[in-house]
């Protein structure tokens, strides 16, 4: 853990702005699990801003749908969806409700629990590399379709939450194309990131799936 870091709660006040004004103002910022086992929390290094029906790499770029409905508001809620069939992501949603805008949380430093997040990652070869990509982070903190929806407004209780933690200074923030992002939106430069942490995912282009012949 790192000493002397902020705990105090983001209010919702913190999500209710414009996704490229959230997103970079989120490194830093730690994300706290609440689990039966006990807490982890992470200190987030790298994110993705996606805007909704302005964005084509969004899922909410063609409306809403019963899938993407948490994306539309209110903002601090957690947008979880299921992906190739096998791995869950999780989003924090932003922007005014009503307006669909999420960023993914792509990665981050587990400072508390690290022993919890190995039983679930036991494939990872160090601990740095226990969230290390989107669905690696959310398999490290237990989280799947259940927690759609979820407050992360902290309240007694709650399963997530986002303390203020340390952000990093202005010129360690990093930004450049989203992972794996195709079509109209594979330029768009909302990638975050801390510059030179380890925990940050290598940078990958996006690659069409090719249907089975």
């Amino acid at each position: 853990m790192i000493e002397g870091m902020d705990r105090t709660p983001l209010t919702r006040d913190f999500f209710d702005r414009p996704v490229l004004d959230v997103a970079p103002d989120l490194l830093g910022r730690i994300l706290v699990r609440a689990t039966p086992e006990g807490p982890i929390e992470l200190r987030l290094t790298e994110v993705e801003a996606y805007a909704g029906e302005i964005d084509p790499g969004s899922h909410a770029f063609r409306g809403r749908t019963t899938r993407n409905s948490v994306m539309f508001g209110p903002p601090g809620h957690a947008y979880v969806y299921f992906t190739y069939g096998m791995w869950h992501c999780l989003n924090l949603v932003c922007g005014p409700e009503g307006r669909a805008s999420g960023v993914l949380l792509r990665a981050g430093d587990i400072q508390v629990g690290a022993e919890l997040t190995r039983e679930r990652r036991n494939s990872a070869r160090n601990d740095k590399e226990l969230a290390k990509g989107p669905a690696r982070l959310a398999t490290a903190l237990g989280i799947d379709r259940e927690l759609n929806g979820t407050d992360a407004i902290a309240h007694p209780g709650a399963p997530l939450s986002v303390l203020h933690g340390t952000p990093p200074p202005r010129d360690q923030v990093r930004n450049g194309p989203r992972t794996g992002v195709g079509g109209d939106g594979a330029t768009h430069p909302w990638r975050f990131w801390i510059d030179g942490d380890p925990t940050v995912s290598p940078y990958r282009a996006h690659v069409p799936r090719r249907r089975a012949t």
